[in-house]
C-alpha cells in the first residue's frame, strides 16, 4: 500500500487508515483479530480508535492485539480524547485534567507507553483553548504522545488552534484533522481543508463511503445483516435523501463502466481529492474491509472524476473571501 506524509511532519502512514468505530459493537474481538491481520497483511499502518468508542472496549481490544497479534512497532496507533463531561472532578469536558486523565486511561487500555496520534475529539467552548492545548504540550513532552491533531473541528477553530500551536517553538505543532468527508458531504471543502491546508495539517477523512450509503445497498432496501437495520440506524439514516440517491446512481454507473464496485469509486475519489491524506475505513466485517483495501489499485478517470464531482457539488454557495 501506498505511504503518504501526514500534514507537514515526519510521520508517514498508510493512505488507508482502518477505523475501529464498530469494535465492540458490530465486530467482536476475533473479528476485530481477523480485520487487523487483513489491513496489517495489505501494508496498512494507521489504526484509528477514540475513547468514547464502546466506553473504551474498542481500545481495549486494539491494546490485546497489539500486545498479542501485530506488533505494536508496525502500527501508527491513533486515538482521541473526547470533550464529554461526566460527574467528578476530572469530567471537565477537554480541560487539562480531564485531558490528561483521558490519555492515562487510553495507554492503560491500549496497553503502550506512548501513542503516536493523539487527536482532541471535539471543541469545547466551556474551556479556554489555551488551557485544552497545553494537554498536547503537556503529553508530548511527557513522551506520552508523539503527534498531535484535531477532530470534528470547524474551519475557524482548526485555524485557532494551529496558530495558536506554531505560536511557540515549546509548543506541539498540529499536523492532522479529522472530518466526515465523502461524495456525500463535502462541507469540509468550504472551511475545514482551505485551513488544514493553510497550516499544514493533512485529512484524515471519516465515513468516506457516505456511511456505507455509496456502496449502494441500502438504494432500494435496508438489508437485514447491515449497520441500518442494528443499532447504527439513524447514523446510516443521515444521508438517504433524494439527492444522496442521485449520487449513488452516479458512483454505481461510473462502477459499472470501470467492472469493479462501487465502494472502490467513492474511495479512490476521497483518496484522492487535494489535501486528504487517508480516508479511514468503518468496514464491519473483514469480507467488506478486503473489498475496500482492493481500491488501493483503482486511479479515477479524469472524465469520471469530473462528472462526480459535478453531480456531488454542494449546492450551498461558500463564504467570500
Amino acid at each position: 500500500m501506498e505511504h503518504r506524509q501526514l500534514g507537514r511532519s515526519g510521520l508517514r502512514v498508510s493512505r488507508l487508515a482502518l477505523g475501529t468505530m464498530t469494535w465492540g459493537l458490530d465486530t467482536d474481538a476475533d473479528q476485530a483479530a481477523e480485520q487487523l491481520s487483513t489491513f496489517h497483511d495489505a501494508g496498512g499502518t494507521l489504526v484509528d480508535t477514540a475513547d468514547v468508542y464502546q466506553d473504551g472496549h474498542a481500545e481495549t481490544i486494539l491494546g490485546e492485539l497489539l500486545t498479542h497479534h501485530i506488533p505494536r512497532d508496525e502500527i501508527v496507533l491513533a486515538t482521541t480524547a473526547a470533550a464529554r463531561r461526566k460527574p467528578g472532578p476530572f469530567g471537565g469536558g477537554a480541560s487539562r485534567g480531564s485531558l490528561l486523565a483521558a490519555l492515562d486511561d487510553s495507554l492503560r487500555r491500549l496497553q503502550t507507553d506512548h501513542i503516536d496520534l493523539w487527536q482532541l475529539h471535539a471543541w469545547d467552548p466551556a474551556v479556554p483553548l489555551d488551557e485544552t492545548l497545553a494537554a498536547i504540550d503537556t503529553a508530548t513532552t511527557t513522551g506520552r504522545v508523539r503527534y498531535a491533531g484535531t477532530a470534528n473541528y470547524a474551519g475557524w477553530q482548526l485555524a485557532t488552534a494551529a496558530t495558536h500551536q506554531r505560536a511557540h517553538p515549546t509548543r506541539t505543532p498540529l499536523i492532522s484533522t479529522q472530518h466526515e468527508y465523502s461524495l456525500l458531504d463535502r462541507t469540509p471543502e468550504r472551511e475545514v481543508i482551505p485551513a488544514a491546508t493553510h497550516h499544514g495539517l493533512g485529512l484524515l477523512a471519516w465515513a468516506p463511503l457516505g456511511r456505507g450509503v455509496l456502496t449502494g445497498k441500502y438504494r432500494n432496501s435496508t438489508p437485514a445483516d447491515s449497520r441500518g437495520a442494528g443499532p447504527l440506524a439513524s447514523y446510516v439514516e443521515h444521508h438517504r435523501t433524494e439527492r444522496a440517491a442521485r449520487i449513488v446512481h452516479a458512483v454505481l454507473t461510473a462502477a459499472e463502466g470501470l467492472g469493479t464496485p462501487p465502494a472502490h469509486v467513492a474511495l479512490a475519489w476521497v483518496r484522492d481529492r487535494p489535501g486528504v491524506t487517508a480516508p479511514v475505513l468503518g468496514t464491519r466485517t473483514t469480507s467488506q474491509l478486503k473489498t475496500a483495501l482492493a481500491a488501493e489499485d483503482l486511479t479515477l478517470p479524469p472524465a469520471i472524476r469530473a462528472a462526480l464531482d459535478d453531480i456531488s457539488a454542494p449546492t450551498d454557495t461558500p463564504p467570500q473571501p
